[in-house]
């Protein structure tokens, strides 16, 4: 299959949808798969199949970004490339790369099928993508050799950076580029070379590695399409300081003369935090981005615009202020609102890709008259989420009831909530008595409830997490901010979705009006 990405001309942005639509939130690490992690093979199919037969026309991702520390798709080693971990080893086979006995070979695993260690996950998963490398290099099939040619030339130019820095980083054995040797830590052209040399072998394994993984995810991006269902992406405002985006351009950050940051993002004390949250990447030299047109900007979101249909901005809110703390804080209390790029970034980008761009934004926290004038005047829908109408009794923005355009994407939660079941449950009994009686019913399949609501509510977009569909508790929470163990490891598996639970979704979505069938079709 071709892996060449479908070229993201500005006419070809905008898309024909349905009026309304649904879909559910779930990332492909929580798939159901032996290998420790989910990934996109047949427990990705399964999910599309689920998604078709359920009424459904979208799936939210988290970013798709390979992951360093912590392994927060948030904290990636690139805002480009693709996440290793989630190519499928069932798929390997497919192609020739690897053998049922090359898998066995590696032993029982044991993996737990609810669960993502990351440790075990990460060994076996590298030892089998190695295998698969030194499959494609000592017999490589003529016509995959010469997709492979294609893939390199084409993403070149982020994947030349991207390889060089990761076959250092092995060189440095997992060390921050901060720590490397000061050639390479600030590399001329000529540095960039000799290393390039070097390390040829593992550059070629690094490449190799990114082309797997948009070869299968577009053969997935593709049959979702042939479902008639819309992948919403996602990216961080931010990028990781131990990122080949910082270490390859290091003018576009705030650092000082030896590279570190001078000032760092983060948010004050919010919903989630009482000292709010010290997230440490290093923030955007936003004048010296002016000077490029914003070229690195325009890059990423073309990137990422041929990998999904849709772009969820994560923190929204940064690009009309940012929160500023100082490096050395270990609080986020003592920040500073920094003015961004507003409008001035947006139309940079329309400009290199087409008006009506097809961005969602996460518009939750410390939201100013002046953030909502950005999102509304660029045409952006923005997030309500249900847990935080019924959660606090004095705020009416989050309660569909007063939603006032459908230009907005209702959420039951998201990653960074509890999940609903869990939620409900450890609320007091005068909010768990409101939410019963604003949905007529006793609360035993809350999550359900939620479900309704945002089908229910003008909002063009409803979303939900997919534990919520599956009534899951706290237990199968995916993140939860501040803290830094047991989070992005949930996953389910093939039982949870059950036929039961289709009917029922698909129901309910025709009920609503939400799924794309004609009008005869919406008889319940």
């Amino acid at each position: 299959m071709n892996t060449k990405l479908a070229q993201t001309e500005p006419e070809q942005i905008k898309k024909e949808e349905p009026v309304r639509m649904s879909g559910i939130l779930v990332h492909p690490t929580s798939f159901p798969s032996p290998y420790g992690i989910g990934d996109l093979g047949p427990g990705a199919y399964d999910f599309i199949d689920f998604l078709a037969g359920s009424g459904q026309t979208l799936w939210q991702v988290l970013p798709l970004g390979p992951t360093g520390f912590g392994d927060s798709p948030y904290q990636g080693f690139s805002a480009f490339a693709g996440q290793p971990l989630i190519i499928s080893p069932d798929l390997l086979i497919k192609a020739n790369l690897l053998t049922k006995q090359d898998i066995d070979e590696e032993g029982p695993q044991n993996f737990d099928p609810r669960k993502v260690d990351y440790g075990p996950a990460i060994e076996f998963k590298t030892k089998l993508l190695k295998k698969a490398w030194r499959s494609f290099t000592h017999t490589p099939d003529k016509t995959m050799l010469e997709e492979f040619e294609l893939f390199c030339q084409e993403e070149s130019y982020w994947l030349d950076d991207y390889t060089l820095f990761m076959a250092c980083k092995d060189y440095h054995e997992g060390r921050c580029w901060l720590d490397w040797e000061k050639d390479i830590l600030n590399p001329t052209d000529k540095t960039k070379k000799a290393y390039t040399e070097k390390l040829e072998k593992e550059i070629g394994y690094y490449r190799f590695i990114q082309f797997i993984f948009q070869k299968q995810w577009i053969a997935l991006r593709d049959y979702a399409h042939e479902k008639g269902i819309q992948i919403i992406g996602d990216i961080p405002i931010f990028v990781a300081l131990d990122s080949t985006d910082v270490w390859a351009n290091k003018k576009l950050f705030q650092l000082d003369t030896k590279g570190y940051p001078t000032s760092v993002a983060g948010v004050p004390p919010d919903y989630f935090s009482a000292t709010g949250q010290l997230w440490g990447n290093p923030l955007y030299d936003w004048d010296y981005h002016k000077t490029t047109g914003y070229k690195w900007w325009i890059d990423r979101i073309r990137r990422q615009l041929t990998l999904t249909d849709y772009l969820r901005i994560d923190h929204f809110r940064g690009f009309e202020a940012y929160w500023s703390v100082p490096a050395e804080e270990e609080t986020a209390i003592n920040g500073k609102w920094v003015k961004g790029p507003c409008e001035d970034l947006f139309h940079a980008i329309e400009k290199a890709l087409g008006s009506n761009l097809p961005i969602f934004t996460e518009d939750l926290g410390i939201i100013t008259p002046e953030v909502e004038h950005l999102r509304d005047s660029l045409g952006f829908p923005g997030m309500k989420v249900l847990q935080f109408g019924f959660g606090d009794l004095n705020d009416k923005n989050y309660v569909p009831h007063f939603y006032t355009s459908p230009n907005c994407i209702c959420y039951t939660g998201t990653h960074d909530n509890d999940t609903t079941m869990g939620w409900y449950a450890q609320q007091p009994e005068v909010i768990r008595d409101r939410v019963r009686r604003y949905g007529n019913t006793d609360g035993n399949m809350v999550s359900l409830d939620f479900i309704r609501f945002c089908m229910a509510s003008i909002a063009k977009y409803a979303i939900f997490p997919i534990q919520d569909l599956c009534l899951m508790g706290s237990d199968a929470r995916m993140n939860t901010p501040g803290v830094a163990a047991a989070n992005w490891a949930f996953r389910y598996v093939k039982e949870d979705l059950t036929q039961e639970r289709k009917n029922w979704l698909l129901k309910t979505t025709r009920l609503f009006g939400r799924c794309p069938l004609g009008p005869e079709d919406y008889t319940v």
